[in-house]
């Protein structure tokens, strides 16, 4: 394919469906960078960490929802190409989620289709999935010839759910406008690895949240797993290829756009293993211990249930954010514990797609990023001392405080043991307690001068946890 580096950008109207979230906001602006004559933002939510970027660069939010037809159809007025990155369920509780997935994954997805058909959008690039045809049964150097992994033995919603779309929205390739049926609708469908950059929202940072709380301890099947990621910019690049390639005529395909109908695997084509890849040298960056404990895959999976069990036991308060993440559920051990990564050769055949960022330069983007994040976040221990400490407090107020019913005695019996007499008990609660403040109040101080946007959340930190929380604010403040 043979085009300007802007051909089918400049003077055009863009929609962009997920144009708050971390790609969709990063292609959004590239648009705009090339010359897009308008790009439109249509996100379910209102405002993003990118949403003053997109403000400032001139990009048009609109805030709905794509089950909704009315709120799809009011973006897509005018719009002559459509990326469609609008998605639910991939990550965390949301993958729990069945009904929800198949309600933005489908239902909106034909939403999208119908609202292309109604106001004669010409051409529609879906981001879809590995998981369309990887199910947790190893795939070396893949290609776009693999038949889809059967429907019923996907292992979660989002994956079934993608795989459903994107048929769909192959299908509807070559599908005449409402209006004007001179006006055809072609689409193709991209395919990414793990995405990832400054700024990743999906699976990034609920890994980092593990490693605070020292939960990120083991890592899963051996350094012989070999999975695909790709860097941000470059999977940007791949979108706007692709919406080029929908423009396209080759005269030996009868006028058909190159892409039309198509679908396409998209990396760095650098496959490696995730946790040496990536998960070890951010650690590492970050001060977090490297996991050194190695689960077998099929033991990854047993556990993988147990927590999709407890997770599907609280389905109706999965939105609350009282219910923590899971610590990991099948999809996800299938994705870093099974060898599956692809060849991007049709992509680069059919489209130009070439990597334009190596694994080493997006890495250490990534690093720098999350290094400045930590800089500006409240740190502190992992949860092991946040139960201990929580615990010692409170057996100690039990027994220096609290008339001895029941558990209480043994509680009282023990500290009594230690301690000999309730004098020597209530004293060392009292002690505990002043130090606790006072070294909350010295932590508030001092972050007054270091950190002093979370200055009121280190004096908590500090006053529940002690030495064990200071320890990290004086260590950022030799820093």
């Amino acid at each position: 394919m043979h085009l300007s580096a802007n051909e089918g950008i400049e003077g055009v109207r863009f929609a962009v469906t997920g144009g708050q979230g971390f790609v969709g906001a990063a292609l959004c602006l590239e648009l705009l960078r090339r010359g897009a004559r308008e790009v439109r933002s249509l996100d379910l939510r209102a405002a993003s960490p990118w949403s003053r970027q997109l403000l400032d660069a001139g990009v048009r939010t609109f805030q709905g929802d794509i089950r909704k037809k009315d709120d799809v159809g009011r973006a897509f007025r005018g719009v002559d190409c459509v990326f469609h990155l609008a998605s639910y369920g991939m990550s965390g509780k949301e993958m729990v989620q069945a009904g929800r997935a198949d309600e933005v994954n489908i239902n909106g997805t034909c939403n999208v289709l119908d609202a292309c058909h109604e106001h004669g959008v010409r051409r529609l690039v879906y981001v879809s999935t590995y998981n369309v045809v990887f199910g947790g049964k190893p795939i070396v150097n893949g290609n776009e010839a693999l038949p889809y992994f059967p429907i019923e033995d996907h292992v979660d919603a989002y994956g079934r759910s993608k795989s459903v779309a994107e048929q769909l929205v192959l299908k509807s390739n070559g599908r005449p406008a409402k209006g004007d049926k001179s006006t055809r609708l072609y689409t193709c469908a991209i395919r990414p690895a793990a995405i990832y950059g400054p700024g990743e929202e999906r699976h990034l940072p609920r890994i980092m949240s593990m490693a605070k709380l020292g939960l990120a301890f083991f890592k899963i099947g051996g350094p012989d797993v070999k999975t695909d990621w790709v860097y941000i910019d470059n999977l940007v690049l791949a979108l706007i290829l692709a919406s080029m390639g929908l423009l396209d005529d080759i005269p030996d395909r009868k006028g058909i756009p190159v892409a039309a109908g198509q679908a396409y695997f998209i990396c760095d084509g650098s496959p490696c293993n995730t946790f040496e890849f990536i998960i070890s040298p951010l650690f590492r960056s970050l001060g977090y211990a490297v996991p050194r404990v190695t689960l077998d895959t099929s033991v990854a999976l047993s556990i993988s249930k147990i927590f999709l069990f407890i997770s599907t036991m609280f389905y109706p308060w999965l939105d609350s954010k009282w219910i923590p993440q899971p610590l990991i559920l099948p999809a996800e051990v299938y994705k870093v514990g099974v060898t599956h990564y692809f060849s991007f050769l049709k992509a680069r055949e059919e489209l130009g797609y070439v990597p334009m960022v190596s694994p080493r330069e997006g890495l250490a983007a990534t690093i720098s990023y999350w290094q400045e994040r930590k800089r500006r976040e409240l740190d502190g221990p992992t949860i092991f001392t946040w139960l201990a400490v929580t615990i010692g407090m409170l057996a100690i107020f039990s027994a220096a405080c609290l008339a001895p019913i029941g558990p209480l005695k043994w509680v009282l019996d023990i500290h009594l043991f230690v301690f000999r007499s309730m004098l020597v008990i209530r004293l060392v609660f009292a002690t505990a307690v002043v130090l606790h403040f006072g070294e909350g109040v010295y932590a508030w101080f001092l972050a007054k001068r270091v950190d002093p946007r979370n200055a009121t959340g280190w004096f908590w930190q500090t006053f529940a946890l002690g030495i064990f929380s200071l320890r990290y604010l004086l260590k950022r403040a030799r820093g």
